[in-house]
């Protein structure tokens, strides 16, 4: 059914167009196929100067569906902003709704939407997006519906796309607009100051509203990088917050989205891909962000080697910035241990020429979860060549970097009435998928001259470093793994056995007489 001329439609679709076939006839059709129904609905689509078909196709539609399509040609503006705008100034609906020309709606959402910001009263209600094509989306607000949100209560902040339904009203009253000098992110400060402004915002976690799709080659304005774009839009996004919110953890909590996604996008591998005035101009924008709006709160997601970057950014260090990404893309710098604690060797570690405080490399906390976290494979135990041998693999590579008593043997020598404690050092060594850990142990400590053997001894292999310490598993004990003939000390021969306890954490070596008619079997 199509609209009553002259009638108030509930919705104003808006769909900003440019070259997004095939994809632009799906997104199409999920509008005219809407249970909410064409006589509620219009559709206000503004070709931003397509040349694949797009055009044609939005003038199919508009035959087919008579008083149901608005549809408007112009040269390209080179981004949504500006057909956006002109799209918002030609629609007549209660609410409006924003939507990709290259994604689609689930047949119920505008249904549903609208019955909810009614119910409600609602300015902006968020219906839950789904990814397609591999396409990420935050989910983080789609946890549950909410009949009211707000920017400081929720994951809001991670939600500022313009894939929304907005009481036309809230839009007019505020004359909120897209930032035309912005080809990318300009829906995010439009977004962003219709949350601040708005009265109710719902969130409908009960179906699949929208469904943001990939296209096959990468080329949504959201994917692609354009980092001058996104520094200007960036900083949009900082003011605006500045400008509306009062100081104060809220306004840090929206601080903290800006950073998290935007900023450390600006500082992403992909910053390697920029020519040499681009980065600078990236690092000096990046610099005063830090400078204006960082604060422990705000960075408190970001990692040590984002906060390294964000500070040389404040500097000015391009060079060591540059150095510290080319590390980070070339498998991350070694690990430094020192006094218990763990840095990060990245180029400009302790460069005189910078003379940066080791605060700034120090990762300790996460060397230390990732040293208490590795998983030893089982200690293998040989007796050769009067050593007893253990050896064990670890996954991490740099194992060496934690101290050459990172692992070692811990012992006790039984024997005579005496207890005799002995640390062994391991030898580790990397070898491409993690590190080989091997202890020797000379079975002459069994045996000390002019002395009675040691009755026993007991081993235990540890890992231990910055305050996190663990015990290394042992394998099962070979049957041939103690020597075969007997072990003279004096005039006396001795047998030695090697077993591990029950729960293989400890080795326990023994030594006894050999009887003279087990010796004579022995010589026989």
């Amino acid at each position: 059914m199509q609209n009553t001329p002259g009638a108030v439609p509930d919705v104003s679709v808006i769909v900003a167009v440019y070259n997004t076939m095939p994809y632009l006839t799906d997104c199409l059709t999920s509008l005219v196929s809407q249970t909410i129904g064409t006589d509620r609905i219009e559709v206000v689509a503004v070709d931003d100067g397509s040349t694949d078909g797009s055009e044609k196709e939005l003038e199919r539609f508009a035959e087919q569906h008579p008083g149901v399509f608005r549809v408007v040609h112009q040269e390209n503006s080179g981004g949504p902003a500006v057909p956006s705008n002109r799209a918002l100034d030609l629609a007549r609906g209660r609410y409006v709704l924003f939507i990709g020309a290259d994604d689609h709606l689930g047949v119920e959402a505008l249904e549903r939407m609208v019955s909810a910001a009614d119910r409600l009263g609602s300015d902006i209600v968020l219906g839950r997006m789904v990814g397609v094509n591999g396409r990420w989306v935050s989910k983080a607000v789609f946890g549950e519906s909410r009949d009211e949100v707000t920017l400081y209560d929720s994951a809001l902040p991670w939600a500022l796309s313009n894939t929304k339904l907005f009481r036309r009203e809230l839009i007019e009253e505020h004359g909120l607009r897209f930032p035309e000098d912005l080809p990318v992110l300009s829906d995010q400060p439009f977004t962003l100051e219709a949350c601040f402004r708005a009265g109710r915002i719902t969130v409908l976690a009960d179906y699949d509203y929208y469904f943001a799709v990939r296209r096959d080659d990468e080329t949504n304005a959201t994917v692609s990088f354009r980092a001058l774009d996104r520094l200007r839009g960036t900083r949009q996004l900082f003011e605006l917050t500045r400008r509306l919110s009062e100081p104060g953890r809220g306004r840090e909590w929206i601080h903290q989205r800006h950073f998290t996604w935007e900023v450390a996008r600006l500082i992403s591998p992909d910053f390697l891909k920029l020519g040499p005035e681009q980065q600078r101009a990236v690092c000096d924008g990046v610099g005063a962000l830090h400078a204006a709006y960082a604060s422990a709160y705000a960075l408190r997601k970001l990692s040590q080697e984002q906060r390294l970057l964000l500070r040389l950014a404040e500097r000015g260090e391009l060079g060591a910035l540059v150095g510290v990404l080319e590390c980070a893309a070339a498998g991350g710098p070694p690990v430094v241990v020192e006094d218990g604690r763990a840095y990060a060797d990245y180029p400009c570690f302790r460069d005189p020429g910078l003379a940066l405080p080791d605060a700034w490399f120090d990762l300790t906390k996460d060397t230390r979860k990732r040293f208490a976290e590795q998983e030893f494979g089982p200690a293998r135990v040989r007796i050769r060549d009067g050593l007893l041998l253990l050896e064990a693999r670890s996954p991490l590579p740099d194992l060496s970097a934690f101290g050459a008593d990172a692992v070692r043997a811990e012992t006790v020598l039984e024997g005579a009435g005496e207890r005799v404690a002995r640390s062994y050092d391991a030898a580790v060594a990397a070898d491409g998928e993690g590190s080989v850990v091997r202890v020797e142990l000379p079975l002459d400590e069994l045996f000390p001259p002019k002395q009675p053997p040691r009755d026993r001894w007991t081993v235990r292999l540890v890992a231990a470093a910055l305050g996190e310490s663990l015990t290394v598993p042992l394998a099962p004990v070979p049957a041939d793994a103690a020597p075969s003939r007997p072990r003279r000390h004096g005039l006396r021969a001795y047998e030695v056995g090697v077993a591990a306890c029950d729960d293989a954490s400890e080795l326990r070596v023994t030594v006894r007489p050999l009887p003279l008619p087990q010796l004579l079997r022995a010589r026989a």
